[in-house]
């Protein structure tokens, strides 16, 4: 079944938009997205969403909903879900909502998706949450789904989980978008090393090398070269004025690992990247604290990676 199209390059940056609205304000979100995607026009590549429905009773824009507005607003920027959480929707419908989107873009696309996590959230909004090896399953099932929504027609596919019986998604995408999986467990780096283009977890480079090489590992097992999937981290960023209010690693809020943002100058970025450039990595997703650290960033960090040897 065809995969979407990626094109490997040098290292390439992206931005982290944050789906909170200020209060109930929403042109003081929008302001802020023009702001961000204006500073980082032409050095950063991407823009991604998280896919969150809440975050305690903070207003928080719905992600697809906020990506497709962002699409038509940042015609510059590829654009994509970091990562979507793949049981919020109906994946035939998300392969329809994709093909739409891929269209209307100009093939801009990143499908990003993974096995759901956040179960306040489930359960709040009364989808079920079963453990965490059925999620996986689901997702496993649903990557295989939008692929056969996006070629062929009438599409029916029937597995576990999901069923579509002669359903057609035109116009089908050309090229399909790639899709991007975001995980780490042992059993999602199995259907990531098999069925992913590109695939995202966090960095520090110690968070991301035990996850990179159960790909890698499971690339050889089954005779997939591990160079065919795209390598992408996610990282926030903090420059202080004063490196005193730099934060001390913490909880990730995230299974149990710590963490802490690139930082507290752009060199120390730039190091931190380039020991992810060296294992292959070809993306990173960041996440701005202030408008500050995002100039610093594509003033100071992007121009001394993007054109590094690989």
């Amino acid at each position: 079944m065809p995969r979407g199209l990626l094109v490997t390059m040098a290292v390439e940056f992206g931005i982290h938009l944050g789906l909170n609205a200020v209060g109930d304000r929403a042109p003081d979100r929008l302001a802020y997205f023009r702001q961000c995607l204006g500073i980082g026009d032409g050095a950063l590549k991407a823009l991604w969403l998280s896919d969150h429905l809440q975050e305690g009773d903070a207003p928080v824009f719905e992600a697809w909903t906020t990506l497709s507005y962002l699409a038509a607003l940042a015609p510059s920027y590829r654009v994509g879900n970091m990562v979507l959480g793949q049981s919020y929707r109906n994946p035939a419908l998300l392969a329809k909502m994709a093909a739409t989107l891929q269209a209307l873009s100009g093939g801009r696309l990143v499908l990003g998706i993974g096995a759901g996590w956040q179960e306040d959230e489930y359960l709040a909004y009364d989808y079920p949450f079963p453990r965490a090896g059925e999620r996986i399953e689901q997702l496993s099932e649903a990557v295989d789904l939008i692929r056969t929504m996006w070629t062929s027609a009438p599409a029916s596919y029937a597995g576990k989980h999901y069923v579509v019986r002669d359903a057609y998604c035109e116009p089908r995408p050309s090229p399909p978008p790639p899709i991007l999986i975001g995980g780490q467990g042992p059993k999602l780096m199995r259907v990531a090393a098999a069925k992913a283009d590109a695939w995202v977890w966090d960095g520090p480079l110690e968070i991301y090398q035990p996850p990179y090489q159960r790909l890698v590992d499971n690339c050889e097992q089954i005779g997939r070269p591990h160079s065919e999937i795209k390598l992408v981290a996610e990282f926030d960023a903090y420059f202080p004025a004063d490196r005193a209010d730099f934060p001390e690693p913490h909880p990730s809020g995230y299974l149990d690992f710590m963490t802490s943002p690139l930082g507290p100058t752009p060199a120390h970025a730039r190091a931190e990247i380039m020991r992810l450039v060296e294992i292959g990595v070809e993306e990173f997703c960041v996440y701005f604290y202030d408008l500050t650290t995002l100039r610093h960033f594509v003033e100071e960090v992007v121009p001394h990676i993007s054109c590094a040897d690989r």
